[in-house]
């Protein structure tokens, strides 16, 4: 699988944080979603990624290039939408596009019209005037306009109401699945990235708790609840952030597959039971997990 992104050993330094020397390869043509509590490091990861700001150590390949020496072929290829929007606030979306059209040389100006009349942006009112919705939206109609084949998004949905979120995510995921686009999307909105993610980087703490795919990682991990003396050795030994009730008691696994066959006999006589968990599930415990 060829990877149209790679981190070595990226470092990044400041007074109350580290990006601590971390190594990632995406793969092309997929949707990776970057996961992390707010300031476990997707945003200056991202802006590492993007050249706006320098690492202290280590190294950024997109699509086998560097920065140093093929920076404006890089962005040329790369559709970006940060976590702020900045505009000439004065201006029209219809000025906007004719403005960044010279900086991309395959700029399509009736794409970008497009995805105006599909994101029910007035070409012709003031940015000033849009909503913060309106505002991402029409970055995300920029950075889709010049056929980009990397796309890399720094919470384009925060703050978002949920009708505009899903509109935002469903073209991602058409764009991903129907144009062959890469996609790299950070959120801390588990459901949105749950939602179109093929694979899955978790961060905490400045560092990559985990990366693999988004199935691999569903079928892993599971939530495990049980009577007490009910559950071997081996299955207790599997289980974190284990709380004890009334009733029971409640844990999570992410080593599912190793430990079900230990399980059939409490499942089938009930003192077992299995549920799924969600991505929201599995960041709480790597957080609590410190």
């Amino acid at each position: 699988m060829e990877s149209v992104l790679r981190l070595h050993q990226l470092h990044k330094a400041y007074a109350e944080f580290v990006l601590d020397h971390i190594d990632l390869e995406v793969p092309g043509g997929y949707v990776t979603g970057l996961i992390g509590p707010n300031g476990a490091g997707k945003t200056t990861t991202i802006k590492l990624i993007m050249n706006l700001i320098r690492a202290d150590s280590g190294g950024v390949e997109v699509f086998g290039l560097k920065h140093d020496r093929h920076e404006i072929q890089i962005k040329d290829r790369v559709g970006y939408v940060g976590e702020e929007q900045f505009f000439y606030e004065q201006r029209s979306a219809a000025w906007t596009g004719n403005f960044v059209s010279h900086f991309f040389s395959a700029w399509d100006p009736d794409a970008f019209d497009h995805y105006l009349d599909r994101f029910e942006l007035p070409p012709k009112k003031r940015i000033k005037k849009y909503s913060k919705g309106m505002k991402v939206k029409l970055s995300l109609a920029i950075a889709l306009s010049h056929a980009p084949e990397l796309i890399i998004l720094d919470e384009p949905t925060s703050g978002l109401d949920p009708v505009v979120r899903r509109e935002v995510i469903d073209l991602l995921h058409r764009a991903a699945a129907e144009e062959n686009k890469t996609v790299l999307i950070s959120s801390h909105i588990t459901d949105d990235i749950e939602r179109i993610a093929d694979y899955i980087v978790y961060m905490v703490q400045g560092r990559i708790a985990i990366y693999a795919s988004k199935d691999e990682l569903l079928s892993s991990w599971k939530t495990i609840h049980f009577k007490q003396d009910s559950v071997p050795a081996s299955v207790l030994e599997s289980l974190e952030h284990v709380e004890t009730q009334m009733f029971g008691s409640t844990g999570i696994t992410r080593d599912f597959p190793v430990i079900e066959g230990d399980l059939t006999e409490g499942i089938s006589s009930g003192s077992i039971r299995v549920e799924s968990v969600g991505l929201d599930d599995i960041l709480i415990a790597l957080v609590n997990g410190d």
